[in-house]
């Protein structure tokens, strides 16, 4: 960590539009994870980060397979993240760790292959959250490609498909809990079908839906944003699904920043990704988009602050309107946050 740090401190900037009312709908929070950029992050860690110029006012914690309870069934077990995560909310709620309220609202995990049983599952989720629980995450990225790492859960190409899966997913919208959707590009398609065949359900796409930058995407963005472009297209025509803006710094995005000798700047990092950006605002449109730190994943590219910067460089001619709803209104909205 120390070193990771080093790398970044060669970067440094002041935050733009220190005032900006932000509410970061995106981080994890674990510990003991040494293969991490950031092997430890808890409350300290995180408001390290959330003091560091910027106006962030409130959080929300997405799951990311911590503190699972060691015992009982594998059902109930991702139950164990979402009291450790409402521990922390709870700290930062007493107002002793200062203005930003840390997990004001909590995403954990459930493992929808139990169909239908996903219920019980879910309703123990909620009693833990305490107020806070407001859906979950079941991730499915995967690609054929083997130099891309396909998501912990270990899920097969066509999980969307699944109809036990479905079963599990339609467990969510009657009791008004979100979903929150991690999956590599080229299952947006069964994504959109997903969100067409569930209108009543909010989903979260994480991450722009993964667009791939390693293995047989290397050197090939212009092909990679143009599948992405036509796949992005038929989603946002799915008025119940939502995009957050961010998580183009992981590795398998191919933009090698964590290999440079000295960490990108604001104004580099959204040059690089600045189409991704734009392109998904204008298909959403405002009221449908949310900037996201997918923190500290990453940190593996950049700081807190320069991430942000790179944001607020992108939309610096943009209203005061669109400014407030991509920063802080549809993130509050979509995840009924008071702050």
């Amino acid at each position: 960590m120390a070193k990771r740090d080093e790398w970044l401190a060669q970067v440094q900037e002041k935050a733009l539009e220190p005032d900006l009312p932000i509410c970061d709908p995106h981080h994890h929070l674990w510990d003991l994870r040494p293969d991490s950029p950031e092997p430890r992050y808890l409350l300290d860690d995180i408001l390290k980060d959330t003091n560091s110029g910027h106006n962030i006012v409130s959080t929300v914690f997405i799951e990311c397979h911590a503190m699972y309870r060691v015992d009982g069934p594998d059902a109930t077990k991702p139950i164990g993240e979402v009291e450790f995560v409402n521990g922390i909310a709870a700290m930062s709620a007493s107002g002793l760790y200062g203005k930003t309220r840390v997990a004001a609202g909590i995403i954990g995990h459930a493992d929808l292959m139990q169909g239908a049983r996903a219920g019980e599952v879910l309703d123990a989720l909620d009693l833990a959250g305490n107020g806070r629980f407001r859906g979950i995450r079941h991730a499915v990225a995967w690609d054929a490609d083997p130099a891309i790492r396909n998501h912990r859960t270990n899920p097969p190409e066509h999980r969307y498909r699944d109809k036990t899966f479905r079963e599990g997913l339609a467990q969510l919208a009657p009791r008004k809990l979100t979903f929150e959707a991690w999956c590599y590009m080229k299952q947006i398609g069964e994504l959109a079908d997903l969100a067409k065949s569930n209108p009543d359900l909010t989903i979260i796409l994480n991450h722009f839906g993964g667009p791939l930058g390693l293995g047989g995407y290397d050197g090939k963005r212009a092909e990679v944003l143009d599948f992405w472009r036509k796949e992005i297209a038929v989603l946002a025509k799915c008025e119940n699904v939502v995009a957050k803006l961010g998580g183009l710094n992981m590795d398998i995005n191919g933009f090698h920043w964590h290999k440079r000798p000295k960490p990108p700047t604001s104004q580099e990092l959204i040059d690089a990704t600045r189409p991704y950006f734009e392109y998904t605002i204008e298909k959403f449109g405002a009221d449908r988009c949310m900037f996201e730190s997918n923190f500290p994943v990453d940190k593996l590219s950049c700081s807190y602050t320069v991430c942000w910067n790179s944001f607020k460089r992108l939309t610096k001619d943009y209203s005061k309107s669109e400014k407030a709803k991509l920063y802080h209104d549809t993130a509050t909205r979509v995840y009924g946050l008071g702050t």
